[in-house]
């Protein structure tokens, strides 16, 4: 890894075609590049399959962050956790990972049940086939792919409306995961080099949970700084972050177009400077990892 002298906006929060996000990662390359971007990070939820494609296609001019946005759940509620600069090519980091998506695949066939008894004609062979092209080996598929086919068989008017109604914690069509706690996850993270950095606390709705995760120690960082997230809650979580000595992160959650309606972000509208991606590689570098 290194230092990197040259200023610029990062996004450190997107998503690609390896999970939920529409562009393929080179296609988010091409885009941050477009848009003037110094770095990107390439974080897919419960996997880096995606990482790989980016950093080969970032040309001269704009950095690749290897990432990931692992799922947790603490409190009763759903909690992500971004690890940055990880080793994403370590064997047991992909182990580790290929679980969570079995889980996350068993989940979607629930919702699928829970939708059908709704009387609502749905199969996961629609969802797959809903992606236009083939699924590849360790991608994970997710809420939005299933929300598209509602969207196309007219079941909602587009996927906040279809999360709003039947996929949202709380609703019909919600099925609860099985899923590890936000400290095991920021020690899969450290174990394959990386720093971890709790996602966008203001959507937990509950600064005494968010508070509580970052008492039990683990993370490097928190996500000040993100789409869904207005200025009084950037102002109320860089205190916090602050108070802990933790880096301030940030990024728009890019996950592309759907429905002509962008979630959460547009790439590029949360950033940070190049000097927190100077921050993260110290805190790798303290626990001995050397790649990127």
């Amino acid at each position: 890894m290194q230092h990197h002298d040259r200023q610029g906006a990062c996004d450190l929060h997107s998503h690609t075609t390896a999970s939920d996000g529409m562009n393929s990662p080179s296609e988010q390359v091409s885009l941050a590049r477009k848009k003037g971007l110094a770095a990107v990070a390439i974080t897919d939820h419960d996997t880096v399959a995606g990482v790989q494609e980016a950093l080969e296609a970032a040309p001269t001019g704009i950095l690749v962050v290897p990432g990931v946005e692992i799922s947790t759940q603490a409190g009763g509620k759903d909690i992500h956790v971004l690890g940055y600069y990880i080793n994403h090519r370590d064997e047991l980091l992909g182990e580790r990972l290929r679980r969570l998506r079995d889980t996350r695949e068993a989940r979607n066939h629930m919702i699928i049940r829970r939708l059908n008894s709704l009387g609502m004609s749905i199969t996961m062979e629609e969802v797959i086939s809903g992606l236009g092209r083939e699924l590849k080996p360790d991608e994970s598929i997710g809420r939005p792919h299933i929300a598209d086919v509602l969207v196309a068989k007219g079941y909602a008017q587009d996927l906040r409306d279809a999360f709003d109604r039947y996929l949202a914690q709380g609703k019909p069509g919600y099925a609860p995961q099985p899923r590890i706690t936000p400290a095991e996850a920021c020690a899969w993270i450290t174990e394959a080099g990386g720093a971890a950095v709790l996602a966008h606390p203001g959507l937990y709705g509950e600064d005494a949970l968010v508070q509580a995760l970052l008492a039990e120690g683990g993370f490097d960082g928190i996500e000040v700084y993100h789409a869904d997230h207005g200025a009084q809650e950037e102002e109320r979580y860089r205190r916090m972050g602050e108070e802990r000595g933790l880096i301030l992160t940030g990024g728009s959650d890019y996950h592309g177009e759907r429905q002509g309606v962008v979630f959460h972000g547009d790439l590029g509208s949360k950033t940070v400077p190049v000097s927190v991606l100077n921050q993260l590689q110290a805190v790798c570098r303290r626990g001995g990892a050397s790649f990127q």
